[in-house]
């Protein structure tokens, strides 16, 4: 058992090409799972814990904070904290239980149902706008923007014309190359929005999410900035999360050709192959939002002090040798798959469901109906986005 560790290390972060892993993720959970690193802003160094049993009991120990964070400008990958002050990825039980609560309805398995064959419908219209350009074609533009925009919107209630504008804020808010203003002033505009927005809408408990939300301010349950944080959280991170992560999935799946290939020949294999794919590939770049230590806690056997900061790498825990054979390996017959990609514990991603429908959508119908996909360039051309949080193609160049 140790104390402490003596080094912190500088992580940009950024540096992986294209979905490579990043390496010192790898040599932290093999050499050092309990590590110090100061990331490019903010200040000071905070502790990393790689490993999946450490990552699960740090994200899920109340003795681990993130209410504690706000007010405190610790080393972090953005030059900006993404949820607003008010949002749910700030809060702690009990106080967050109640702000998910009055969300979780519109993410039921019955909300899903409902939503799903507009899903299908929408996506099976950008297939045939794709058709008619014709090869070659990018489907960053074509399917992987439009359709998760459209699904988050159409669970939210933001009207067509507003789309567009949700999208540029989206793509502000989650880059670390916007710069600090820039980046503000995005976070202010899309909670205006959300203000007056949630402040006209009409109470409705069993419709979209903006009606639920108006519903639970309405009966006191939430503060309108309460409503609005959650709004802005949802939005963002549905469009733009989705949006990258199914861009990555089809190209790891066009870039495999043999797991491709046993997906085609066996269909039914689609909720298997889509939880490996979101196992193995590294979404995000560097690590998402820290906790701060309420107390002397021992994490791995290295004590962190009450007031410390702490990250968890879902990606690292996702690689784990401890829990998953093989693990950098890319199986879709894997079986027992209990991935982090959604996170764990409270902060357990509350649109899981519907980040699943979509990719399943999109990988199903993009397999059926263009049966010879494939990349019109060579793997190492495709460009990836830079700076950006959560990792995806900048455009992704296919043809059939």
């Amino acid at each position: 058992m140790t104390e402490t560790t003596d080094s912190v290390r500088s992580w940009a972060a950024l540096a992986p090409r294209g979905l490579e892993f990043d390496p010192l993720l790898a040599e932290l959970l093999a050499d050092e799972p309990v590590s110090r690193v100061r990331l490019p802003h903010g200040e000071g160094w905070a502790w990393l814990v790689t490993r999946y049993a450490d990552v699960k009991l740090a994200t899920s120990d109340p003795r681990f904070s993130r209410h504690a964070l706000l007010g405190r400008p610790i080393t972090r990958l953005a030059p900006h904290f993404i949820p607003l002050d008010e949002a749910v990825g700030f809060a702690d039980p009990p106080e967050h239980t109640r702000l998910r609560r009055s969300a979780a309805k519109a993410f039921s398995p019955k909300s899903m149902q409902r939503l799903l064959p507009r899903t299908r419908l929408r996506m099976n219209r950008l297939v045939d706008d794709l058709l008619r350009h014709g090869p070659p074609a990018d489907l960053m533009a074509h399917v992987h923007r439009p359709l998760p925009l459209a699904a988050v919107s159409d669970l939210m209630g933001v009207p067509e014309p507003d789309r567009p504008a949700m999208a540029n804020w989206t793509a502000v808010l989650l880059t670390a190359g916007a710069g600090r203003e820039r980046s503000e002033r995005a976070k202010a505009e899309i909670g205006a929005y959300f203000t007056e927005f949630l402040a006209a809408r009409a109470p409705d408990p069993d419709g979209d999410l903006a009606g639920i939300l108006a519903a639970a301010v309405h009966r006191g349950e939430l503060g309108l900035d309460e409503a609005v944080g959650l709004a802005v959280l949802i939005q963002a991170s549905g469009a733009h999360a989705v949006c990258n992560n199914s861009g990555n999935m089809l190209f790891t799946l066009l870039t495999y050709p043999d797991q491709l290939a046993r997906l085609r020949a066996d269909p039914a294999l689609l909720s298997r192959a889509v939880d490996e794919l979101l196992r193995w590939i590294p979404h995000r770049n560097g690590v998402g939002m820290a906790r701060i230590a309420t107390e002397d806690v021992r994490l791995g056997g290295v004590l962190i002090r009450a007031g410390d900061p702490v990250y968890a790498s879902y990606l690292s825990a996702n690689r784990d040798p401890e829990v998953f054979a093989d693990p950098h390996r890319l199986d879709l017959d894997r079986g027992f798959n209990p991935h982090l990609s959604f996170g764990h514990g409270p902060h357990h991603c509350v649109g899981a469901a519907l980040a699943r429908m979509e990719s399943e959508v999109i990988v199903s119908t993009l397999l059926e109906r263009l049966p010879g996909l494939r990349l019109a360039v060579p793997a190492g051309e495709v460009p990836f986005q830079p700076d950006a949080l959560i990792r995806g193609p900048e455009t992704l160049p296919v043809t059939w």
